[in-house]
């Protein structure tokens, strides 16, 4: 199914998620193509009153790290308290150069910056939970008391970070857009199809900008 327009509503949020340097071409966790999207998704901010920003920050310890498991290689999976969890190169590390946002996006009027991932012993893809799906940031009631009850996503990376965040929104009660082209993919395993499956089985909506 092609996107449809996006036609911003006044009960609309734009949720950004992690446009920081490690994630764009030269950073520790790079996505092909992340730093393309910066105008686009600046462009696309500029639409909108309400906008949310997600920042992984990361402790040195964090359980995702490869480096914390010996032996172990980046993007292969082991086992946690939670369930599987994918290892990463070090990256977004708390106070690095690579956690900041990234020095293209330009989206002032932000009206928070959400910061997840802290916790050393659970990961953090989505903008609502952390991986162990209990440990909550507590964007929902944020939006509930702001009247906000549509979240279109943007950012990276569309097949971890964006597609978590958009299908625990509906889990959250909220409708759920995501716009690809202001989005990029890993691409994991074949990662970026299985997340497009996912948005068509689940009812989260693709938009274009």
């Amino acid at each position: 199914m092609s996107p449809l327009p996006l036609v911003i509503r006044p009960d609309d949020v734009l949720i950004v998620i992690d446009p920081q340097v490690d994630f764009c071409p030269g950073g520790a966790l790079a996505v092909a193509g992340g730093d393309e999207i910066m105008p686009l998704i600046n462009q696309i901010a500029g639409r909108f009153e309400h906008v949310v920003i997600t920042q992984d920050w990361h402790p040195r310890e964090q359980i995702s790290f490869a480096s914390n498991h010996p032996g172990a290689e980046p993007f292969s999976v082991v086992e946690v308290a939670y369930g599987p969890q994918t290892l990463w190169p070090d990256h977004c590390v708390q106070g690095t150069r690579g956690a900041q946002l990234h020095p293209a996006l330009d989206v002032t009027h932000a009206q928070l910056v959400l910061r997840k991932g802290y916790h050393r012993e659970v990961d953090s893809y989505s903008a609502f939970f952390e991986n162990d799906k209990v440990t909550a940031t507590g964007l929902s009631g944020y939006l509930r008391q702001r009247g906000l009850k549509r979240c279109v996503f943007v950012g990276l990376a569309l097949d971890f970070c964006v597609r978590c965040s958009a299908e625990d929104a509906l889990t959250e009660g909220f409708e759920a857009v995501v716009v690809p082209q202001a989005s990029r993919a890993i691409d994991l395993d074949s990662s970026e199809a299985a997340a497009m499956a996912s948005f068509a089985a689940r009812g989260v909506v693709l938009a274009a900008a």
